[in-house]
């Protein structure tokens, strides 16, 4: 997959609200059309637009039908603050932490190194998986990924492009140790995850402390995707559905900033 990197330098006004900084000026973030979005993107999407909730960053949702080819790393979803262009979810929280917008700020040296372990765990498990099963299981590739990545697009790029964008994931899948799994290997791998995040999670309202971090927008992202897209199978909302401590996280995060708030523009 290409880097992720920032465009244009801005400065960012950034002044109190509450007990929580807050970015004066609109963000716009920029995803897929609805018809048009995958698991792995809509999860990521999700990530970012938790993330900004959580930092009660206001936003505006900008939906383009080429938004993977207007990002600056090809990476979903994309941030624009003024001339200033960031891309994909990690870029995204360090420079928000960069004009002083963390949630991370109480957590001891230890914590952090351990939130930073389970974020590479969600990422290394849940994010493969998900790329997995939308661009090499053949039963999803065949019945919703090329017909939703193509539809926007004329023929014969509807035909050419979903098979660009699976030789490019299956290249990634590839380094990164996960193509030549099994289909049952990869709900094991899910199983895993779930299962340590589970433990981390136990009774507590959030990961870490009595707030949200960066983390629990990551995981409630990528757990709510599989529970709620419809795929040809049912097995990975099953998993998580295992584990009720996490379906009730889920539960929680949706009903606190896309229910009670209602903050998307």
């Amino acid at each position: 997959m290409a880097t992720p990197l920032l465009t244009r330098a801005a400065e960012i006004n950034v002044t109190p609200r509450g007990d929580q900084p807050i970015i004066a000026d609109y963000v716009e973030i920029y995803q897929q059309h609805e018809d048009q979005i995958l698991l792995p993107e809509e999860a990521q999407c999700l990530a970012v637009k938790t993330f900004l909730h959580m930092c009660n960053i206001n936003y505006h949702k900008k939906m383009r039908y080429n938004a993977e080819q207007m990002s600056p790393s090809k990476g979903l979803p994309f941030i624009k603050i003024g001339p200033l262009i960031v891309a994909d979810f990690d870029p995204i929280v360090e420079h928000l932490s960069s004009k002083g917008v963390c949630l991370t700020s109480e957590l001891s040296g230890s914590q952090k190194a351990e939130l930073k372990a389970y974020l590479s765990l969600t990422v290394n498990r849940l994010h493969l998986a998900e790329l997995y099963i939308t661009w090499r299981d053949k039963l999803t590739v065949e019945e919703i990924t090329k017909e939703r990545y193509g539809s926007s697009y004329p023929w014969p790029l509807n035909k050419v492009l979903p098979w660009f964008k699976q030789r490019e994931i299956g290249r990634y899948l590839q380094a990164k140790g996960w193509y030549e799994k099994s289909i049952d290997q990869v709900y094991t791998e899910v199983n895993l995850c779930c299962k340590a995040l589970s433990h981390k999670l136990g009774d507590q309202y959030y990961f870490f402390i009595d707030r949200p971090t960066e983390l629990d927008a990551l995981v409630f992202a990528h757990l709510h995707a599989l529970l709620t897209t419809e795929l040809t199978s049912a097995r990975l909302a099953d998993i998580v559905k295992e584990y009720e401590n996490l379906t009730r996280f889920c539960d929680r995060i949706h009903q606190r900033y896309y229910v009670e708030d209602a903050g998307e523009s």
